[in-house]
């Protein structure tokens, strides 16, 4: 059997594909902060619990409405994004232009109740959620198995980080959002709605933490905790690309899983503090993140 450093390459392969579906995640859940605060200059710390609510509502699609994966997969990131909507609209919407802080607790203390709520009602042990029956299956790649539904997850999730990147940088839209960033003041004197802008742009930012959470149900037990166990490592991802960078989002996502899976195999201990060990490299090296403009 072929070796490499001693770590056989099938196994070294098989890693690496886990670890690019990870990584597809971590690019979603990192994307949709990134455009939060690229525009809002707020950390959204309930990016977790949106997570969580885009597997939970697809679990209880299928469960109690009996609707198809394809179904949830539609409807459970529009639901979470009305949420976050009206978290916009009635909440985090009264702080602005207050010290950042204030904005920051308040997040925190709604993913909190989110939890709770869901904890109180479903409880923690998890469910499984299956995946269609149309990618129900597995192909042979000869060094593994892999089931269709993981390929599946990574080219949709790859297809909506690029979409989204496109659509900020490359249309007239992502052009108001990065001139409302900048120059808020300006952008509303050309006409442009920009407190509908924000709400809009958060209410997108939710949708796509929702999504991220529909195509994980399937691959991992749906549980209230599933946000909480992930948005630590998210924020380091964001911190590491570079704080409002879309680019460095996905770009530090897709390399992070990759580079987690690795770890695993040449020492597994270390493989659950890799990421942090990396964001204090970069913030030494560069402050500003990989992608992110020195202020």
């Amino acid at each position: 059997m072929t070796e490499i450093f001693g770590v056989p390459v099938s196994l070294l392969l098989g890693q690496l594909l886990l670890g690019l579906l990870n990584g597809t995640t971590y690019a979603m859940l990192s994307l949709g902060l990134a455009v939060i605060f690229g525009l809002m200059d707020e950390v959204n710390f309930a990016h977790g619990a949106f997570f969580m609510m885009g597997a939970m509502f697809a679990w209880m699609g299928g469960q109690y409405f009996h609707l198809s994966f394809w179904w949830m997969l539609l409807l459970a990131p529009l639901l979470v994004g009305l949420v976050g909507l009206l978290v916009e609209r009635l909440m985090l919407r009264r702080l602005r232009g207050m010290d950042p802080i204030y904005g920051l607790l308040l997040t925190f203390g709604l993913a909190l109740l989110i939890e709770g709520l869901f904890r109180t009602f479903f409880g923690v042990s998890g469910s499984p959620y299956n995946p269609p029956e149309l990618l129900s299956g597995v192909l042979n790649l000869g060094f593994m198995y892999l089931p269709l539904y993981y390929v599946f997850a990574m080219v949709a999730s790859v297809v909506v980080c690029f979409g989204t990147w496109l659509l900020i940088e490359r249309t007239k839209l992502g052009s108001y959002l990065r001139a409302g960033t900048e120059n808020p003041s300006l952008v509303q004197a050309f006409g442009i709605n920009f407190p509908l802008l924000v709400m809009l742009t958060f209410a997108f930012g939710s949708a796509l933490a929702g999504l991220a959470g529909v195509l994980s149900a399937p691959i991992v037990q749906v549980s209230p905790l599933m946000g909480s166990n992930l948005i630590i490592v998210v924020f380091a991802i964001v911190v590491i690309g570079g704080m409002g960078s879309v680019m460095g989002a996905i770009v530090s996502g897709l390399a992070l899983g990759v580079i987690e899976a690795l770890a695993k195999v040449v020492y597994a201990p270390i493989s659950s503090t890799v990421v942090f060990i990396l964001m204090a490299v970069v913030l030494t090296v560069r402050p500003a993140g990989l992608f992110g403009k020195e202020k």
